[in-house]
């Protein structure tokens, strides 16, 4: 921060450790987990604040895979090294919390998008879709289209990952009062190719399988493949999903996905990057900012 003193007319500039003045530049980071539309919309939104507010200047990065921690922490120290007073980032693993503890000793602060790191207390914010509370949303809607004695499989992202396992036990919450069996569940890592993978040992492990949950969308859209190649037809099996990207919009457009959950990945990343800057400018901000989720169909996708 620089304080501006007047003595006899002369401006001096005191420079000095602490927050930056409201008017002068901020220069963040922005880190997001790997390449699929979700995340890619974020960076765009991310991309937009930085437009619609000239003195922010936002470095971006990304990781590989939904696993790629080591490339995660790779970013998170460049960016310190670059200069960044701030890092917006969705956190790819817990592991990672000791890079940004590095970050924060050197004065960086740090808000988290899309999943939190659990107890870790460096965040100034977390900026997120509230996983259990959206896994939840799917569940209900599970509930009311099953009943006692049906089966279901799960397609779950990556264990382990807070805001994924959320997304499971919301689900597993919103359905209960129907006596659902659980026939199996496998990691996807939140890719497609898995998704079609555990789908078809599901759908050999039972032929008759009542529904199938993904817990994130492009496992989603690989087990609409995996059920369009067993030709099962819609009407014997219900596919809801999360996210409603990578090919979901396609499987409900075909009736072989039932429904899916919606985040809003601009929101977060407006939300997120605003709580950031404002955090820097010694602004106050809440410690958690909830982006909202919804549930998607054919009848009402065209509003998502």
């Amino acid at each position: 921060m620089k304080l501006r003193l007047l003595l006899g007319g002369l401006a001096l500039v005191i420079a000095g450790a602490g927050h930056a003045l409201a008017d002068d530049p901020v220069k963040i980071g922005f880190i997001t987990k790997f390449p699929v539309p979700f995340f890619a919309t974020m960076e765009n939104a991310a991309k937009a604040y930085a437009e619609a507010h000239p003195g922010v200047e936002i470095i971006y990065g990304q990781g590989t895979s939904a696993t790629d921690i080591e490339g995660q922490i790779a970013l998170v120290e460049s960016m310190v090294t670059k200069g960044v007073q701030g890092i917006a980032l969705t956190p790819v693993d817990p592991t990672v919390a000791p890079a940004l503890d590095k970050a924060i000793a050197a004065g960086v602060k740090v808000v988290l998008m899309d999943n939190n790191i659990p107890d870790w207390d460096g965040r100034t914010a977390l900026a997120t879709t509230d996983n259990y509370n959206a896994g939840k949303i799917a569940g209900e809607h599970l509930k009311t289209v099953l009943k006692d004695g049906d089966t279901l499989g799960i397609l779950e992202g990556v264990p382990g990952v807070p805001s994924l396992d959320d997304r499971v036990n919301g689900m597993l919450d919103g359905l209960k009062g129907v006596d659902v069996k659980i026939v199996g569940r496998g990691a996807t890592n939140c890719t497609e190719e898995l998704g079609i993978s555990v789908a078809e040992d599901l759908l050999i492990k039972d032929p008759e399988i009542k529904s199938i949950y993904a817990a994130c969308g492009p496992p989603a859209a690989g087990a609409a493949q995996a059920i369009k190649k067993a030709g099962i037809p819609n009407d014997k099996i219900v596919l809801v999903g999360f996210d409603f990207c990578c090919g979901e919009k396609e499987a409900i457009e075909a009736g072989i996905e039932d429904a899916t959950v919606a985040q809003f990945p601009a929101k977060m990343a407006e939300l997120g990057v605003d709580a950031l800057v404002k955090a820097i400018r010694g602004e106050k901000v809440e410690p958690l900012i909830d982006s909202g989720a919804a549930l998607v169909t054919k009848d009402n996708m065209a509003e998502f």
